[in-house]
This record gives structure tokens, sequence and C-alpha cells, in this order.
């Protein structure tokens, strides 16, 4: 018969934390979020860290190239969605390595044949004022001007005036020449008086924007994670059947790290696809997943994954358990990949980090997983609400929402991470829905709210960093009745 785990199949809802000692030099501004990524042996340091323990996951409405930058800003990484052809993500992963911290890729670009009409247009799209005007109307075109609202008068200016009659042009403008520094660009806008600096190739190419109000943005992103040519780092997924064509181009745009994405890995076919990546480069960094257990840890671990990630069926948008019967509870799966990963650890002298992929519905859930063992967390549903995230905002009642839907939905059409030898499309069935999430404004102000969060009650346990987190935090499970005695209760809340 079936071997039956009798211990029932846990959430992050059904745990709470009891508080330990509270020093006081144990305050949220002395916590550290950082936490290694990928593998790493015993007395060595892991060769690529995030600032917080925060991923985005490889969904199309989640992580493009704009959240990729976004979320490095502030410490995490982006997972640029693979369920595209290998071009489109090699040239989204590409655009985030070119944006180097306070250069900026320009995506508002006219050729000087164009008109005031496109002008506002391009400003209505984009809400910038100030426009590259390059001679094939291309980020990486010959500069021929540049064009702000200083330029035209909408009140007096005719619709159909060309650009080339109102812009400063090129050889009126200055310039940055390509590879110099951010402190050297800005010192030039200073000393000029100007909004931004366009920089040039020695054929006068564009190659980046540097814009006044990006030097003052770069301060406030302390924790940016950047390689070592302080470009932002970037992730990409990928599948087990087109990796040795996927990969190569996604490793030439500059991907920093990989992730196969799958709803279930404990698969040969992600061993293959390890082991193919590794022959390939093996400098080349790849997670894997996903898994609920023990055994399915060791089996990624010993095929050389370089992280691990856990979780099938706990996503808000996922119905993988309701169509197939097949998963585990986040906090169950969560909690057993952890002893598995320590014993490994023991065993071989490697660690291998593990990623928690779901089940969060509130802040503090990301500090149960990180306290039950997770090293990073990889979230979708949280990271669609923003503005940096690729899907519209529509307006539905008195509010506004942002589109969501899975991988596995019929809108995504992503059957190449349900790898189970088929290649008979007919038989697919959807893992995923379609669905609104609440807007919830910037990433910016939403990331900080959470962090903040989760560094107040790492205090409230005694830790300043999550290591610490995973030895000396101290968990309890809460009965139904608890739950209930956790929110407001017998009182009449006034009108919010």
């Amino acid at each position: 018969m079936a071997k039956i785990i009798q211990e029932p199949s846990r959430t992050f809802g059904e745990y709470l934390l009891i508080p330990n000692l509270t020093t006081k030099d144990c305050i949220p501004e002395n916590v550290d979020l950082s936490t290694p990524i990928v593998r790493y042996k015993k007395g060595e340091k892991p060769e690529l860290s995030l600032n917080i323990p925060l991923v985005s996951a490889v969904m199309q409405s989640v992580s493009d190239n704009n959240m990729a930058v976004a979320l490095a800003k502030n410490g995490g990484v982006s997972f640029i969605f693979g369920s595209q052809t290998i071009e489109e993500q090699a040239e989204m992963v590409r655009k985030v390595k070119k944006y180097k911290a306070g250069f900026v890729i320009s995506d508002s670009n006219l050729t000087p044949e164009n008109t005031l009409e496109d002008v506002l247009a391009l400003k209505q799209k984009t809400g910038h004022s100030t426009m590259a005007i390059t001679e094939d109307g291309t980020p990486d075109g010959k500069l021929a001007g540049i064009v702000t609202s200083r330029d035209y008068r909408i009140t007096r200016d005719s619709l159909d005036k060309k650009i080339k009659d109102f812009m400063t042009k090129g050889e009126d403008l200055v310039v940055g020449q390509e590879g110099i520094t951010l402190k050297e660009a800005n010192d030039i806008i200073w000393q000029h008086k100007l909004n931004s600096l366009p920089i040039v190739d020695k054929d006068f190419n564009l190659v980046y924007m540097v814009f006044r109000k990006d030097y003052s943005d770069d301060k406030e992103h302390p924790l940016s994670l950047l390689d070592k040519n302080k470009s932002y780092i970037v992730g990409a997924g990928i599948n087990s059947r087109d990796y040795a064509e996927r990969v190569p181009q996604l490793v030439e745009a500059g991907a920093d790290i990989l992730c196969i994405d799958s709803s279930e890995g404990y698969s040969e076919w992600q061993k293959d696809t390890i082991a193919w990546i590794k022959n390939y480069d093996k400098n080349i960094k790849v997670g894997a997943g996903n898994v609920v257990d023990r055994e399915g840890f060791r089996y990624l671990a010993d095929a050389g994954a370089d992280f691990v990630k856990i979780g099938i069926g706990g996503g808000s948008i996922c119905i993988t358990r309701e169509q197939k019967g097949i998963g585990r509870g986040q906090a169950s799966s969560v909690l057993e990949v952890a002893a598995a990963r320590d014993e490994y650890f023991e065993e071989t002298g490697i660690y291998v980090p593990i990623c928690s992929d779901g089940g969060i519905v509130h802040d503090y859930h990301v500090t149960l997983a990180l306290a039950m063992g997770a090293d990073f967390l990889m979230l979708g549903r949280y990271f669609a609400r923003f503005d940096e995230s690729p899907t519209a905002k529509v307006k539905l009642g008195s509010g506004y929402v942002k589109e969501y839907w899975g991988e596995g939905s019929n809108r995504a059409r992503n059957w190449a991470r349900y790898d189970l030898g088929s290649s008979k499309k007919e038989l697919q069935f959807e893992e995923g829905v379609d669905s609104y999430v609440p807007y919830a404004g910037t990433l910016d102000d939403g990331l900080g709210i959470t962090l903040h969060k989760v560094k107040s009650t790492m205090c409230n346990c005694g830790c300043k960093n999550i290591a610490q987190m995973h030895a000396e935090a101290r968990l309890c499970l809460v009965s139904s009745t608890s739950i209930n005695e956790g929110s407001a209760h017998d009182v009449i809340l006034k009108n919010q």
C-alpha cells in the first residue's frame, strides 16, 4: 500500500513566532537581511548573495526587465520569465545589464522626421518629457538631438511641426563619453546646469542617458545588487526542453543566474538539464525545483543545483493541488527541506540554499518562512501588485487592480514547465488561473514597509540576521480559536 505521512500538511498561517530576548542593540536598523542564493563550501563565501531575501517569480505577469531593475535596486533579483521567445527573453536580460546604476537606456526615442504630435503621444505613453532623438529612432542610434518640454509650446506650435525644427541639435549638446563614471557625469550635469546628460560612444551613437534626479535615486538605494561592472544582477527562467538553445543566449546576454521553472522538479528531466548546463559551463549558476520533501531536495542537490526551490500548489493563482491532488502545505515543506539542507551540509560540507516559493498571504509569513529555514523567498502575487510589474492597471469599482495570471493558466500557455515527456498540447490542462490583485503603488514604498516589518519581527526574536533566525527562532502551532483571537475581535470597528 501507499506510504502514508500522518503529520498534517501545514501552512504558514498555522504558526506563530515566540519572542526571544530583545537586546538594546537589536533594532531594525541593525538587522542584516543578506543571504546566499547559490551553493558554497564550508568556510568559503558564496559567489552570489542577495541583499534582501526576496526574488520575483518566473512569471509573465511579474518579472520583466523593468521589475528586474526595480528589484535589483532594492537588493533582490528578478527571474525574467522564460515563456517567450529566446530572443525576447535575452533582450530583456540585455536591457537590465545595460542599465547601470544611474545610467538609463533611453526608452523615449524618435527621429528628426517625427512630429510634435509624436512627441506628445510618446510623452503620454512613457511619462517622460525628455526624449533622445536618434537618426533611426532607436535607443542606440546616432544622436541627432534632444527634446524637452521647453522646446515647444502646445498652444502655439502646429502638431505636424517636425522635430528637427525645434529640437536641440546634437552639435549643440553637452555630452559624456562612454566609460564615464556616474560621479563624473553628475559633475558635468551640475557644472552646466543640465537636467540630463547623453552618454555617447566614439561614433556619437547614444549609449545611455544620465538624469539629475537619478543621482539622488541611486544614493537612496544603498542595497542595490550590482556586479563588478556596476550593472544590476538579473536572473532568468528556463525550462527542461529547449535549454540547449536558450541557456547560451541568456548567458551571452549577461544573465547572472538561471532557474528551472517547473511546477514539480523531482524529475530526471531537471537532472539532465542541470548536467547539460554544468557540462556547457560549470560556472553558470542554476536553481532547480520545485520540491516539497527531503528526497526531492537530495536529488536536486546531488544533481548540482545551486539552489533548490520549495513549493507545489501554494501559490495564490495555482490550482495544481485541486487538478492533480499533488502538493503539500508550504510550512511543512519548508521545515522538512530545511532539515534536509542542514543534514546535507553536515555530510558534504556544501551548503545549498533553499527558496520558499508560494504560500505567502501576509507580510509576517515572510518572517515565518525565514524562521523555518528558508534562505530566501520567491514571490509572484506580492510583486504583481506594483507599478513596476508588466501587467495592466485596471479600474475596478472604486479602486484599482492589476492583472495577474499563473504560468500554468491557459493565458500563459507555458506548457514547457510541465515536462512529463509528452508533446501533445491537446492533452494539456490548466494548473493556474487568470485573476486580479489589488494595486499597491510603487515597489519602493510597498517593499520598504514589508522589509521593516520583517526586521522588526526578527528583533522581537532577538535575531539580527537570517542565520540567527534559522538557529534561534522559536515557533508554535496555533489553534483555529487562537487564530481568531489574533485579529480584532469583540469590538465594534469605527468606519475607516
